[in-house]
C-alpha cells in the first residue's frame, strides 16, 4: 500500500537461503548503477554487509535497514526500523517464567553472534531471569539456518538436560528443530517450546508450540518505503524507528489484531521477482 500510494514499483530479491551472506551481498552490488531510489535490506549478517551497504551510501542511495542493525550509525541516507529485541527478550523471558512458575530450566537456543538483534533478545531474556527469577536455570546454545543441525543440538541438549521442560527458539530454525525434535522422541513430549519469527502462522496444532513472538514486518514494509519516498521529496523523517513485538498464544491467535499481523497477503501491488546471478 506504501508504495502504491507513493507511486514506487518494487524490485523483490532474496537469496534462496537465510544464511546466504554472498548471495545477498552480490543483490547490494547489483543495485549500484542501475538507477534504483531506495533499498529496503533486511540484512542477514551484520559484518559482510557493512562494505556493500556503506558503498551504496556513497552513491547517495537511500537505504532503509529492517529487523536487526547494522554496526553503522543512523543518519544521512541511512535509516532503521528495528524489532524492538530487548522488549522481545523480556517478553520471552515472562513467558518462561509462568511456563516454569517462577523454577526449573530453560533451553536458549539459536544464539547467532552474526545477528545483533538475535544477540540482543537472548541477553535481554538472561538478564530478565536472573533479575527477576534467580531460580530459573538457562542453558544456552548456538544456533544457525541449518534445520538439520538444530534439530541435533535440539536432542543433544535435551538430553544432555532432562530437567529442561522450556524452549526458547531465537530464531525460527532454531524453533522447527526443537519442536521436531520433541514430537519425534516420546520422553520429551511435555517440552514446550516459544518461538521467535514464525514463518507465517504459528501451526497450534501441534502440542510442542506454546507461544510465538514475531515482529511487525508490515509496519517495517510500510514505513520502510515511507522513509524512502520522504528521502526523494525532501520531507523529515526519523532516523530511527523501534517496533514492539508481539506475544501470539493459543488464546490471542483468533485475534484480528494477530490475523493480520500474521498474514502473508501482500497483493496490494504488483510484484517483480529477481533472481541472484
Amino acid at each position: 500500500m506504501a508504495a502504491v500510494r507513493a507511486k514506487a514499483h518494487i524490485y523483490w530479491n532474496a537469496p534462496t537461503r537465510e544464511d546466504d551472506a554472498e548471495g545477498q551481498i552480490a543483490i547490494v552490488n547489483q543495485i549500484m548503477g542501475k538507477g534504483y531510489q531506495g533499498l529496503v535490506l533486511a540484512p542477514d549478517q551484520a559484518l559482510a554487509l557493512i562494505t556493500p551497504v556503506r558503498r551504496l551510501l556513497a552513491r547517495g542511495v537511500p537505504t532503509v535497514i529492517v529487523g536487526s542493525p547494522l554496526p553503522i550509525p543512523a543518519g544521512g541516507k541511512l535509516s532503521y526500523i528495528l524489532n524492538d529485541e530487548e522488549t522481545g527478550g523480556r517478553i520471552a523471558a515472562q513467558r518462561v517464567a509462568e511456563l516454569l512458575h517462577g523454577r526449573g530450566s530453560v533451553a536458549v537456543l539459536g544464539v547467532n553472534a552474526d545477528i545483533a538483534g538475535i544477540m540482543t533478545r537472548a541477553r535481554s531474556l538472561e538478564l530478565f531471569l536472573a533479575q527477576n527469577y534467580p531460580n530459573i536455570h538457562v542453558v544456552k546454545k548456538m544456533g544457525s539456518f541449518n534445520f538439520l543441525h538444530e534439530q541435533q543440538v535440539a536432542e543433544e541438549t535435551l538430553k544432555a538436560n532432562p530437567d529442561v521442560t522450556v524452549i526458547v527458539g531465537l530464531m525460527w530454525t532454531s524453533a522447527r528443530g526443537a519442536i521436531s525434535a520433541i514430537e519425534e522422541t516420546p520422553g520429551h513430549r511435555g517440552v514446550k517450546v516459544i518461538a521467535f519469527d514464525p514463518d507465517g502462522a504459528l501451526p497450534f496444532e501441534i502440542g510442542a508450540i506454546d507461544s510465538g513472538i514475531v515482529q511487525d514486518t508490515r509496519s517495517m514494509g510500510r514505513l520502510a518505503v515511507d522513509m524512502i519516498d520522504a528521502e526523494r521529496h525532501g520531507r523529515a523523517m526519523p532516523a530511527l524507528i523501534k517496533l514492539q513485538p508481539t506475544l501470539i498464544t493459543r488464546q490471542n491467535v483468533d485475534s484480528p489484531e494477530i490475523r493480520l499481523l500474521t498474514s502473508m497477503e501482500w497483493r496490494a501491488t504488483p510484484w517483480v521477482w529477481g533472481t541472484t546471478h
